[in-house]
């Protein structure tokens, strides 16, 4: 550059960059949300060959399986029962006779689906499910991305993408599991709220239900939903007509959070049936015992760490956590979708005891990669993207991965 003027290289990289950027600017939004998925993928899919192709003699398969067997490990299985045998009339007991471990805990919304496109393609399990998880995980990120957009900018809610697709625990979008399924479901029901399409939201709300616990903990959010529409009536109108038909939605969610354990009632004649199944998981921790709400977690406090100290640790991580929703970057996510985020803490804190598969039942907090995302500095996207994928490795090495002797489940 001499006197203040730029060069005739520096004038064609700037001229590079522009029309890169006008580029860009030009691609349709849902061709930069392929193209972050499909990478998102290739360097997932590379992870789990990787892990594959060390993987011993296991339970569910030989050493070294192909990607489709290898991707059937741990509850694959169980949905693949569901898929090919359905639920059993009467419960497996042990010599105490408390229940043991069955498919009652698996929805039937992913495996059904699963078994119908086997039965049009006459194709295995393993591979149709994989497909079927990978399709949604496309799906989910491209309704994520609409959803983001609803609160921030383009940019940011592509990384918000970005970070969702390279997430730790995005290998079990591309497995035989209903996350990629109830993430879809979960996303595009968030969407229709934000969008107040209250009446789209019920074919949704249905199916969710039925793929992964979840109507409980949406039925909350529509309740807090309406209490804040109502509150702020007098400069948002909040119209009779609505008023009724999300009072009817909330309680249709409601509703759908219990069927499932109805259903388990009818068909095997016992009232407990879900809970007793659910609970069977967390007996090699605690025994049997009952399910006493907003106990489990102080429960596993005392399990993983003894004393003071561990219930003085959960106390603050639950403080830590509701207190991060009224962070400005967790603030710009807009109030629907901190509801479900609140409204989902407490619904893990009411039920579930945390242990390994506590990570992938975290993952429905999705959401919390937009406030992750609006950073704009380059050095820490890269630096953000490169944890995660580590993160993916951790996560396959401590959780999918078989060693033989393994106690850490997905």
């Amino acid at each position: 550059m001499a006197g203040g003027e730029l060069t005739v290289p520096s004038l064609r990289s700037v001229g590079i960059r522009r029309a890169l950027y006008i580029r860009y600017r030009m691609t349709p939004w849902w061709l930069r949300v392929l193209a972050v998925w499909l990478v998102s993928r290739v360097v997932t899919t590379t992870i789990l060959l990787w892990f594959a192709a060390k993987q011993p003699d296991n339970p569910w398969t030989r050493a070294s399986p192909d990607y489709f067997s290898f991707a059937q490990l741990w509850d694959s299985t169980w949905y693949h029962i569901v898929a090919v045998v359905g639920y059993p009339s009467e419960l497996p007991l042990n010599s105490a006779g408390e229940v043991t471990e069955n498919a009652w805990a698996f929805m039937p919304g992913y495996p059904m689906l699963v078994r119908g496109i086997m039965m049009v393609t006459g194709l295995p399990w393993a591979p149709i499910s994989v497909i079927v998880s990978i399709g949604f995980s496309l799906g989910a990120a491209l309704i994520c991305f609409r959803m983001f957009r609803l609160v921030l900018d383009s940019g940011t809610s592509l990384f918000a993408v970005a970070i969702v697709c390279f997430a730790p625990l995005s290998p079990i979008l591309q497995v035989s599991y209903a996350e990629s399924m109830y993430i879809f479901l979960l996303a595009l029901a968030l969407y229709l709220l934000m969008k107040r399409r209250y009446l789209l939201l019920i074919p949704v709300i249905a199916v969710m239900a039925i793929t992964r616990p979840s109507g409980l903990a949406f039925a909350l959010a529509l309740c807090l939903h309406f209490c804040l529409r109502f509150l702020n009536r007098r400069v948002d109108a909040f119209p009779a007509w609505e008023r009724i038909l999300l009072l009817g939605i909330t309680a249709f969610s409601g509703l759908m959070g219990l069927a499932w354990p109805f259903l388990a009632w009818i068909y095997t004649g016992r009232f407990s049936a879900y809970t007793d199944t659910e609970l069977a998981w967390r007996a090699p921790y605690l025994g049997h015992r009952e399910l006493v709400p907003f106990t489990p977690w102080f429960e596993g406090a005392q399990f993983w760490m003894p004393g003071a100290l561990g219930t003085a640790l959960l106390i603050a991580l639950i403080i830590a956590f509701f207190a991060s929703l009224f962070l400005p970057a967790t603030k710009s996510l807009g109030s629907t979708l901190r509801i479900w985020l609140a409204s989902y803490g407490i619904y893990l804190l009411a039920v579930f005891f945390p242990q390994s598969s506590t990570f992938r039942l975290l993952m429905p907090m999705f959401p919390l990669a937009g406030a992750l995302a609006i950073p704009k500095s380059r050095w820490f996207r890269a630096i953000l993207i490169l944890l995660l994928i580590a993160g993916q490795w951790a996560w396959c090495y401590i959780c999918w991965w078989y060693n033989g002797y393994d106690s850490t489940p997905p």
